[in-house]
């Protein structure tokens, strides 16, 4: 087996003594053979069950020889648009044009299309107008069927239909893209692959089909919300690949889109296998001229050590991509890989991640979701622990320990997120002790999203109070261990069902808690979540009862200015949204107020100026544009004592 990079020109393809290529994998991203990367993942599973894969990354699309580069494939072209929506890569929730990004050699913007799975599958079409193409990544996953698209502010098709593609692979897609590869390779004709767990296809035939559950037309989604919103949450109780059903999506013409149910989940070995894969574990030499692919830095001394998610946040796509079924790689396989790093010469002793979606998820949520799948109608952790949860850590913490123990090994850090109401549950501390004491970097980030339990609610999240007890036992265990170590909260606003009442609230608590957060993510309506579904729709397709949802872009502006209230920068926005919400009591000289009476930003920036200099002697904060991390972040406790 070829140990190398996977061939991305014709003299790659020579060297390698391959006359033709069984596919070629077309991807918005730059080439980094690396398992954090869908492309490298898909590839190096097809290489090891014998198929030749070629790379195109970041094609020109606008020069239709781009897609020829490597010749005409065996057997299809896959497509991606990347590790990330296209379009979420190159705009903010403002909609605005992002300056840098992390998956393009140097950091550069503009290297993909808008959109890219459907332009790059469209610039294959007009070359080879017959051969099959596969689409899959996230962005193609979570179009599957007609979703809602916030930047052009419509109700969109499949993205199977206007990418003119075969076939969708949805969710993570080693078994299914396996299946297709061998199916085509036996000469089944691309418009006869109906039969795959975790595809999308299309047909005019549906008669064939057993059990379907029938969709609202595109037509009837198009005529009512109300109807989107019904449709969405059967599509939502339909993501468990033990229970789902086989949907069917009719469009005008007789076309109708067919989802089958997700790919089984993979259990350990699979797992390792995947992950052991010979992956060179870095980007493509042909970028070093460039600077490298940044997005390398976050991955190259972390561990994926598990996939899925119970934790069921509404404003979260993972239970449409990844499923709801944990999934896990064994110690050994977890160990190995870090033996292969940490001799490195970049390597400076500190593992940066050892977590997954959810980092200290490594068990199904319960006992039966392996046999049975994940309750259709029900969450695992909201509103509260289900009676049959298995809150239990010490899987992982032996894992960690192990990590911990090996040569040239500094400190194991956890990154990629705890579930806070999940480490409550778990009787036994001794995880949450030895995570404060060895694997936090001076700052755990944590996710509350807000305070208002109105918000949480709508958020799947756990009440305010939930987090709050997990604040008081997190400074308990740092004061215990000798640690002087602090929380940064993850704050959203203006996500459904919050009113300029609950962003004063978030406010006032940020205020007590004497805390201004550098960055603040305002609700991003991207496709397939259910907070996404509440905002176009103005209904909770769970309950199908109204929500409010602020969508203008000004009240938007107002709820996120609050959070960040004490910036000079945000003072007429803050004054226009306290005036707005019937609080002006907060406009004053108390220390209770959040800003100081006067006439707008311009004519006050004398008093504006004063207050970011008083907070300043109170070391709460430092002026200026980007306040001092650091600073910030410690005064957040020593305020709440």
């Amino acid at each position: 087996m070829n140990s190398g990079f996977l061939p991305v020109s014709r003299d790659d393809m020579e060297e390698q003594k391959i006359e033709q290529l069984d596919f070629v994998y077309v991807t918005g991203d730059a080439y980094v053979d690396h398992p954090s990367f869908g492309h490298a993942i898909i590839s190096r599973v097809l290489q090891s069950n014998g198929y030749s894969v070629g790379i195109i990354p970041q094609p020109d699309w606008k020069d239709e020889n781009s897609i020829s580069i490597l010749g005409e494939p065996r057997l299809g072209f896959l497509v991606s648009a990347g590790n990330m929506d296209s379009m979420v890569n190159h705009y903010s929730v403002s909609k605005k044009r992002r300056k840098t990004d992390a998956f393009t050699p140097g950091g550069v913007m503009g290297k993909r299309p808008d959109h890219a799975t459907v332009v790059y599958s469209n610039l294959i079409r007009k070359t080879y107008k017959k051969k099959p193409i596969i689409i899959g990544g996230i962005e193609a996953s979570l179009r599957r069927l007609a979703h809602y698209d916030y930047w052009s502010n419509s109700l969109k098709r499949s993205i199977l239909l206007d990418s003119g593609a075969d076939i969708i692979s949805y969710g993570m897609g080693e078994r299914s893209i396996v299946e297709l590869a061998d199916a085509l390779n036996a000469g089944i004709d691309v418009h006869d692959i109906t039969f795959i767990d975790g595809t999308v296809y299309k047909t005019k035939d549906i008669s064939n089909i057993y059990e379907p559950q029938m969709l609202y037309s595109f037509d009837e989604l198009k005529a009512d919300k109300i109807n989107y919103a019904k449709s969405f949450y059967i599509q939502y109780c339909n993501t468990d690949p033990f229970s789902a059903k086989r949907l069917i999506e009719p469009y005008p013409n007789g076309i109708y889109v067919v989802q089958n149910p997700p790919q089984k989940p993979l259990d350990q070995s699979e797992m390792d296998k995947v992950y052991a894969l010979p992956y060179m574990r870095t980007y493509h030499p042909s970028y070093e001229k460039d600077g490298g692919v940044p997005a390398i830095e976050e991955v190259k001394y972390s561990l994926i050590s598990n996939r899925g998610c119970f934790g069921g946040c509404s404003f979260c796509a993972l239970t449409f991509h990844q499923g709801r079924i944990i999934q896990t790689r064994s110690h050994e396989s977890l160990l190995a890989e870090a033996g292969q790093f940490i001799w490195d010469k970049d390597f400076k002793g500190y593992i940066h991640d050892v977590g997954g979606p959810t980092a200290n998820f490594r068990h199904p949520a319960c006992d039966k979701q392996l046999t049975k799948g994940v309750c259709p109608n029900k969450q695992c952790l909201f509103p509260t622990p289900c009676k049959n949860l298995k809150a239990d850590h010490r899987d992982y913490l032996k894992l960690l320990r192990k990590l911990r123990e090996l040569p040239n090994v500094k400190k194991v850090f956890i990154r990629s997120g705890i579930r806070f109401d999940y480490l409550l549950a778990d009787k036994d501390d001794t995880f949450f002790r030895e995570l404060v004491e060895y694997h936090v970097s001076g700052q755990l980030k944590v996710a509350p999203e807000h305070v208002s339990d109105n918000v949480l609610k709508m958020m799947g999240k756990p009440s305010n109070q939930v987090y709050q007890k997990f604040v008081e036992k997190y400074k308990a265990l740092n004061k215990k261990c000798g640690k002087n170590q602090f929380l940064v909260p993850y704050l959203m606003s203006s996500h459904p069902g919050s009113t300029m009442k609950e962003a004063v609230e978030l406010a006032e608590y940020l205020r007590d808690l004497g805390y201004m957060p550098e960055q603040v993510q305002d609700f991003y309506p991207t496709p397939s979540t259910i907070s996404t579904c509440m905002y176009y729709t103005g209904v909770d397709p769970r309950t199908m009862e109204k929500v409010y949802v602020p969508v203008n872009p000004h009240e938007k502006a107002m709820q996120r200015a609050l959070i960040q209230y004490r910036n000079p920068k945000n003072y007429d926005l803050v004054k226009e949204a306290l005036i707005k919400a019937g609080r002006t009591d907060l406009i004053g000289f108390d220390r209770k107020c959040l800003i100081r009476p006067g006439k707008g930003a311009a004519s006050d920036r004398r008093i504006s100026g004063n207050i970011a200099e008083n907070i300043n002697n109170r070391g709460k904060t430092r002026t200026g544009n980007r306040p001092q991390k650091k600073k910030t972040i410690r005064n957040v406790h020593k305020k709440k004592g």
